[in-house]
C-alpha cells in the first residue's frame, strides 16, 4: 500500500461520515513533543545552552588561546570572540552532529519502532505527517542553535566585557557592530544547517531503520569539510553548502566580502530545497505495509546521491559561468591589497597604544610586496611559504619603514601573519593599556582574502 493508496483508504466513509486528517498544527504538536520527551535530545538542549559559556569563560581566563581558530587570539580582547570560537567549531562538529541527532532519526525511529501503521491511521495523511515531522525537526534544530548563540554570547561578554572586535582588515568594531554582525554570522549558517537537516530527512527516509541514515549529515558535512582542506578551483569550493560555515568571515572587513558569502548562502539553500523535495517524493512513493521498504541501498544512491551530485555539477558550472575569480582565488595582488590594509589599521592602533602622534591610513600609505616561495611575480595559491615585506612612510619623516611578516595562507582563503622584524615594529612585546597589557597588535594578525573579488587596482 502506498501513500495514495493510504490516502483513499483514510478518506472512505466510516460510519456514513469522510474521515478527516489531522490538521498539520495538531501533527506537529505531537511530533515536537515526541522529540522533546526523548532523553538524549533534552540532554543536548541543556548542552548547548550550558557548555559554550562554560567553554568561553574557561578558555578566556586561560593563558594560552586556540590562535588556530578565527577569533581565537581575540578572546582576552574581547567577549565578542569567543561567540565567533564557537561558531567555527560549530560549524565543523557540533551543527553536523545535532542535524544528524534530530533530522536524521525523524523517520527511521518510525521504522526501528515498527509504528507507521498507528500513525498513518491517527492522522490520516502522509503529506501531513512529513510537514509535522520536518517542522517538529526544524524547531528543535533552531532551538539547540539559539543555545549556542546566547550561551556563547553570555559566557564571552559576562567573562571578558563588552569590549571592541578587531575585524579581519585591522579596524576596530565598536560592540554594538560587533554585536550585529556576530548575530548575522550565526543567521548566515543557518542555510548550510538546514541544507544537512534536509539532507538528513532524505536519509531517514530512504535508508529505513539503518544507522546510516542517523549518521549521513555528519558524514557528508566531514567529507565537505575535507574538500574545503583541499587546493580546489573556488568554482568546486563555493558550489558545496559547506563553504556557507565559513563564509561569514567576509562580515568582519570593511567594506564587508559579501560576494562569497551570498554565493554559500544561496547554494545552501538551494540543497535544502532540492533534498527536501526528494525527501517529500520518496515518503509519498513509500508502501507503508512493508517492514523493509525504503532501505533499499540502490534506492538511497538513485533517488538522493544521484540528484545531489547533478545539483552539484550544474552548481558548479553556474558558479563558474557568474563570477570573476579564476583557480583558487589566492593571488598576489589580493594578498598584497589585504595585508596593507591591515597593516595601516593596526599601526594606528599601536601607535595609540604608544601614545605616539596620531596618522591616518592615507597617511601612511602602505604597501605590501609578497612572494611565494621563489615566485616573485604573479604567485597563486595556499601556502605557509608566503612572505611579505610592508613599507610605509610618516608625515615628515623621508625614510620608509619597512617589516617583514611570514604568512600561512590557507584553501579557505584566511591568512595568518607573523612578524619577523624589525623586533621593535612588529616583534612580540606587551603594551600597556587601560584593559591591561596587550600583546603588540602588529606581531600577530589574522586577515581574509576575498576569493570573489577583484584582481584590479
Amino acid at each position: 500500500m502506498t501513500a495514495s493508496d493510504t490516502r483513499a483508504t483514510s478518506a472512505a466513509p466510516v460510519g456514513g461520515a469522510p474521515a478527516r486528517a489531522v490538521p498539520v498544527a495538531r501533527g506537529y504538536r505531537f511530533e515536537l513533543v515526541k522529540l522533546l520527551s526523548q532523553w538524549r535530545i533534552r540532554l543536548v538542549i541543556l548542552a548547548c545552552w550550558i557548555a559554550p559559556a562554560l567553554f568561553v569563560a574557561a578558555v578566556s581566563r586561560q593563558s594560552s588561546l586556540p590562535v588556530d581558530t578565527l577569533f581565537g587570539r581575540e578572546m582576552h580582547a574581547t567577549g565578542w570572540a569567543g561567540p565567533l570560537v564557537v561558531l567555527g567549531f560549530a560549524g565543523i562538529w557540533a551543527l553536523p552532529l545535532l542535524t544528524s541527532l534530530v533530522a536524521g532519526d525523524v523517520f527511521a525511529s518510525e521504522d526501528r519502532l515498527g509504528t507507521w501503521r498507528h500513525l498513518l491511521v491517527a492522522v490520516r495523511s502522509p503529506r501531513r505527517i512529513f510537514a509535522a515531522k520536518a517542522l517538529a525537526s526544524l524547531t528543535v534544530i533552531l532551538l539547540l542553535v539559539a543555545g549556542l548563540i546566547c550561551s556563547s554570547t553570555a559566557g564571552g561578554v559576562l567573562t571578558v566585557g563588552n569590549r571592541p572586535l578587531t575585524g579581519l582588515d585591522g579596524h576596530l568594531l565598536t560592540p554594538a557592530d560587533a554585536a550585529v554582525r556576530v548575530l548575522l554570522a550565526w543567521v548566515c549558517v543557518l542555510a548550510p544547517t538546514l541544507a544537512l537537516a534536509a539532507i538528513g530527512l532524505l536519509g531517514s527516509i530512504t535508508m529505513g531503520r539503518s544507522p546510516m541514515g542517523l549518521l549521513l549529515p555528519a558524514l557528508v558535512a566531514l567529507a565537505m569539510q575535507l574538500v574545503q582542506m583541499l587546493p580546489i578551483p573556488v568554482a568546486v569550493r563555493l558550489a558545496l553548502p559547506g563553504y556557507a560555515f565559513i563564509a561569514w568571515n567576509g562580515l568582519f572587513t570593511s567594506p564587508t566580502q559579501l560576494g562569497p558569502l551570498l554565493t554559500g548562502t544561496a547554494v545552501s539553500l538551494i540543497w535544502a530545497v532540492t533534498a527536501i523535495v526528494l525527501a517529500y517524493l520518496q515518503f509519498m512513493r513509500r508502501d507503508f505495509t512493508s517492514l523493509t521498504d525504503g532501505a533499499s541501498p540502490r534506492l538511497a544512491i538513485t533517488a538522493g546521491a544521484l540528484p545531489l551530485v547533478v545539483l552539484f555539477a550544474v552548481t558548479v558550472g553556474v558558479v563558474a559561468v557568474t563570477t570573476t575569480a579564476e583557480g583558487s582565488g589566492i593571488e598576489q595582488s589580493k594578498i598584497q591589497r589585504s595585508v596593507a590594509t591591515e597593516f595601516a589599521h593596526l599601526y594606528r592602533r599601536q601607535a595609540g597604544q604608544l601614545h605616539r602622534p596620531d596618522v591616518t591610513e592615507a597617511q601612511l600609505r602602505a604597501a605590501a610586496a609578497c612572494t611565494k616561495g621563489d615566485v616573485a611575480d604573479g604567485a597563486k595559491g595556499a601556502g605557509n611559504d608566503w612572505r611579505c615585506v610592508v613599507s610605509w612612510h610618516l608625515p615628515d619623516i623621508e625614510a620608509t619603514g619597512t617589516a617583514v611578516y611570514q604568512l600561512d595562507v590557507t584553501p579557505d582563503g584566511r591568512f595568518m601573519a607573523d612578524g619577523d622584524g624589525p623586533k621593535e615594529v612588529n616583534g612580540y612585546f606587551l603594551v600597556r593599556t587601560s584593559a591591561g597589557d596587550v600583546p603588540n597588535p602588529l606581531w600577530q594578525f589574522d586577515g581574509n582574502v576575498e576569493l570573489l573579488g577583484t584582481t584590479k587596482g
